[in-house]
């Protein structure tokens, strides 16, 4: 089975987790990677008997320890190629994703290590997600998405998802970035205050930024 199909799965269910506590469904996951939910039950099945996710019919589905170990690691390789092309090479956070893509399966591990290293070792890519370390490992802070957040609370901004790059434009048009300060002013209509600035939100971005708690 060609390694990037699995690695595909293995991170869509890691990346469903990272940033709230439900398991993934499969019809989820099939949406998420745009195939049918046949295909995706059966590769489930297959990912399931190498030991690599937990699963039982008609339940969510969960990454094993091998998993998500596995999982950590590409998504390793994918964040540390994003904070470079970033900080080397001038892209911008909503460019970034695709060109990753395909540079995640190419890069050799000594090339790899060496781009961690010129880059200092760094905790969080361009968008605020943890980068697992060599061991899988990640350091997280308590978040609340911004579509939750009460009227008055203030929180840095951790997280912002890079699955939509017109929403991420428009973000930091606004100056939603990851470490600015965002005043929530009406939950309900929401309005947000950054940097002392009326800021109007749109459903689609105030489900995409994560800020503290």
């Amino acid at each position: 089975m060609p390694s990037p199909v699995v690695d595909d799965y293995l991170k869509s269910i890691y990346h469903h987790t990272e940033w709230q506590d439900r398991h993934i469904t499969p019809k989820q996951l099939a949406s998420v990677l745009g195939l049918a939910p046949s295909s995706v039950t059966e590769m489930v099945q297959k990912l399931a008997a190498q030991g690599l996710v937990s699963h039982q019919p008609y339940q969510p589905i969960s990454l094993t320890h091998e998993g998500e170990q596995r999982a950590a690691a590409i998504i390793r390789r994918h964040r540390l190629i994003e904070t470079w092309l970033v900080r080397e090479f001038g892209y911008t956070w909503d460019e970034v994703h695709d060109e990753a893509e395909i540079l995640e399966h190419a890069l050799s591990d000594r090339l790899l290590e060496g781009i961690d290293r010129r880059l200092g070792h760094p905790r969080f890519d361009p968008h605020g997600d943890a980068i697992p370390d060599a061991d899988g490992r990640v350091e997280r802070v308590p978040f609340v998405l911004l579509a939750d957040a009460p009227t008055g609370h203030t929180g840095r901004v951790l997280r912002v998802s890079d699955r939509d790059p017109e929403v991420l434009r428009a973000l930091e048009d606004a100056g939603l970035t990851v470490g600015a300060e965002v005043h929530v002013d009406d939950a309900a209509g929401r309005a947000v205050s950054v940097a002392g600035r009326a800021v109007p939100m749109t459903d689609a971005a105030a489900s995409a930024v994560w800020l503290s708690v």
